[in-house]
């Protein structure tokens, strides 16, 4: 039951910065950057906290486009979809990309002086960038999707055909 009061408490907290600087709502930050995960930290600097665990996640999606633009130690499976990439789909990498490093190093400038104003202002940017940016992230995984598909159906083809 621990977790859940410090659920509870991290929730209650998270309400007054909410209302002081008009953030989103706890649950929208759970769902899209698994916040919840910091309950169990003691901290007198939540917002910064709360910035570091979406940072996370923007990292984690980061690294996986940088496979995309900088292949050398890239997974096969990587390497068999960039060889089908249209232009198309590489803008949308670009744009993604982009939008990711941008968001990193907002973050990353953040923890060189701690101002709890500019770590709500990254909150609200980035869930709002976030929002902005799914469309083209299931854009791109439809696509990945699509190609893996039609290289399975290759692949049985040619062993049975």
């Amino acid at each position: 039951m621990k977790e859940i009061h410090n659920l509870t408490k991290l929730k209650k907290e998270y309400e007054k910065f909410r209302r002081k600087y008009k953030l989103p709502e706890f649950s929208l930050l759970n769902q899209e950057f698994e916040v919840e995960k910091i309950q169990e930290k003691e901290t007198d600097f939540l917002l910064r906290e709360i910035r570091r665990a979406i940072n996370d996640k923007i990292a984690a999606f980061l690294r996986f486009f940088e496979l995309f633009l900088n292949p050398q130690n890239a997974p096969v499976f990587i390497l068999s979809i960039l060889r089908t990439l249209t232009h198309r789909d590489k803008e949308i990498i670009e744009k993604i990309y982009h939008e990711l490093v941008n968001s990193e190093l907002s973050s990353i400038s953040l923890d060189i002086v701690y101002d709890e104003r500019k770590e709500a202002d990254f909150i609200k940017r980035i869930s709002k960038r976030w929002q902005d940016l799914k469309p083209d992230l299931k854009d791109f995984i439809h696509i990945i999707e699509k190609i893996k598909t039609k290289e399975k159906a290759k692949k049985k083809r040619s062993y049975f055909g």
